[in-house]
């Protein structure tokens, strides 16, 4: 029933947060179905559907390599780097994107905290946006 029913050590996956990554790790009886590796070193629990155990995500943002499509993910330069004032300002009305580390665009209130407040501590502005219109 699940995506991942199949899936075996090695299998290549990408995922939307971290990009490239292997399937290190494969459980029978757990919530999380399988450990994944990604090349930057992250390793993120996985269920069985996909939806990763960091930050706060209710769909699915783990695939086979093979299946992935990204040509409708926004993976576009920030336009214009944002304030420390106007980053909090746009947070706090639910407008704020961060760039998380596959490249792609998503809205910061399903990010982890401490990955949001890593890159604003360390003064890396240029990796939050205003939410674009689509």
């Amino acid at each position: 029933m699940g995506y991942f029913k199949d899936a075996k050590k090695g299998d290549k996956v990408y995922g939307l947060n971290f990009g490239k990554g292997k399937i290190s790790e494969y459980y029978e009886d757990s919530h999380y179905t399988i450990m994944v590796t990604f090349s930057n070193g992250y390793e993120v629990p996985y269920t069985i559907d996909g939806v990763p155990g960091w930050g706060n995500f209710s769909k699915q943002t783990c695939f086979y390599r093979k299946d992935v499509d990204l040509t409708k993910i926004d993976f576009s330069p920030v336009e214009k780097i944002l304030s420390d004032k106007k980053i909090i300002k746009l947070r706090e009305k639910n407008m704020l994107e961060v760039r998380v580390p596959s490249g792609a665009w998503m809205n910061a209130k399903k990010c982890s905290e401490d990955y949001l407040e890593e890159i604003f501590q360390n003064e890396n502005y240029h990796l939050f946006r205003k939410k674009q219109k689509k």
